[in-house]
């Protein structure tokens, strides 16, 4: 019998083919060789469902003529078998429109379909391209009319906030996620975002990043938080709660030269190794420097931190301040001032230094997250920020798919440097 109707689809397929000549024929072709195959599959798991790939007949419902016949007491009869019951009309909004499918019932109403299951009304691919749409930063009337334009579908502003409000309880799972207990490198770095508060009006935030490394060499976006101001003290109980997931340990945290926080970081994770990030460094000294002297300028700056040792970087920084002190004596003072932190880079053999300063990781996420505002300059609230923020990362993301380069030259170094603190089976 599935043969005869496969062939049959098939044939009105090829027959129906021959009458399209235009897109919206097409779009019609494939609506309803999608519903065929649809409700061909969910007939499909009926039969599954009742046992048999076919409907019983009367002649294997009743007992045979010869059958042998015994004096036993009489029993209560048994349950008459579970069968089909007809068909259920359903609409589904797929990548092709709307679609009307005959779903199959069954007399007992214990079938769980699982192609489309019960009470759905969209199929899979469909919401997360309106979640890609809306972590563009597109509104929920850009939506509608690019969902209208590409697939001819009328989305109402119900359905976004249904498909978006759905994502509070994954946000809301991803933030208390349970992490890796040990981490070779953490990124930490703050961005202005504005959000409008509970007053009306529009304020600078802050929303605050933790990427890690993974003893597999692959980012990860570990948190998001978002306060009104950047402080050391706030991103203490960021490191908490990363410490209150699963997280015991990490080897090198590279921050920006906010004040106090190397102290923070150490408060929590007291044996970890503070690196301030040279590319926040670099672009702080370029702030004082003119355009005609940029270009120079980072590259002395670079002698000092690729030096081999600290006694050559600490030669590079003074034939620096001697070089730029009378037009930019800011740039060594404050190199000199932080330097304690700055040295922790040369602490590391050449495979992780080149691991720590050229991942960049921080700063491909805030390009990420710098892009997304210039599409929505502000946020409505605190946690649609977080939301949507997430989205955007989320969707970047999918690219960090591949180790950082040279990371098992790292992973080797650290296993040597941080002996007895590198796991000895993979985390779980």
């Amino acid at each position: 019998m599935d043969a005869i109707l496969k062939s049959q689809a098939e044939q009105l397929a090829r027959e129906m083919a021959t009458q399209v000549t235009t897109l919206d024929d097409l779009n019609g072709l494939m609506r309803a060789m999608m519903k065929t195959a649809l409700e061909r599959m969910l007939n499909t798991e009926m039969d599954v469902h009742l046992g048999r790939r076919a409907e019983p007949t009367a002649a294997t419902d009743n007992p045979t003529p010869d059958a042998p016949t015994t004096n036993a007491p009489e029993t209560p009869s048994a349950a008459p078998k579970n069968r089909r019951n007809g068909h259920s009309q359903k609409t589904v909004s797929g990548d092709m429109g709307d679609l009307q499918l005959r779903t199959p019932r069954d007399r007992n109403g214990t079938f769980e379909p699982q192609l489309v299951a019960k009470g759905q009304r969209r199929l899979d691919g469909f919401d997360e391209k309106i979640l890609a749409l809306y972590a563009k930063g597109m509104t929920t009337r850009d939506i509608q009319d690019i969902v209208k334009d590409l697939y001819g579908v009328e989305v109402s502003p119900t359905l976004v906030s249904e498909i978006t409000a759905d994502l509070d309880a994954e946000v809301t799972a991803w933030r208390t996620r349970r992490l890796d207990g040990v981490w070779p490198i953490v990124y930490l770095d703050g961005i202005v975002v504005h959000v409008r508060g509970d007053n009306g009006r529009v304020s600078q935030h802050t929303m605050y990043v933790a990427i890690g490394v993974n003893l597999q060499g692959r980012k990860e976006l570990l948190g998001l938080w978002l306060s009104e101001t950047e402080g050391a003290k706030f991103w203490l109980s960021c490191l908490t709660d990363l410490k209150n997931r699963g997280v015991r340990d990490v080897f090198v945290v590279c921050v920006d030269g906010l004040s106090g926080f190397p102290e923070a970081i150490r408060a929590a994770f007291p044996e970890t190794k503070v690196q301030l990030c040279i590319v926040h460094l670099v672009r702080a000294a370029l702030k004082y420097v003119t355009d005609s002297d940029s270009r120079e300028v980072a590259a002395d700056l670079k002698t000092i931190y690729q030096s081999a040792t600290v006694l050559e970087a600490e030669g590079a920084l003074e034939r620096f301040a001697t070089k730029w002190d009378a037009k930019y004596p800011t740039i060594a003072k404050q190199w000199r001032a932080k330097w304690a932190d700055i040295i922790t880079l040369f602490e590391f053999p050449e495979a992780i230094r080149k691991a720590i300063y050229t991942t960049n990781a921080i700063e491909s996420v805030n390009s990420v997250i710098r892009k997304f505002t210039r599409n929505r300059k502000q946020y409505p609230n605190a946690e649609s920020a977080l939301k949507l923020v997430y989205l955007a990362i989320y969707e970047a993301s999918k690219k960090w798919t591949m180790p950082i380069v040279g990371w098992k030259a790292a992973l080797n170094h650290f296993a040597i440097v941080f002996e007895g603190r590198m796991p000895t089976r993979p985390e779980s």
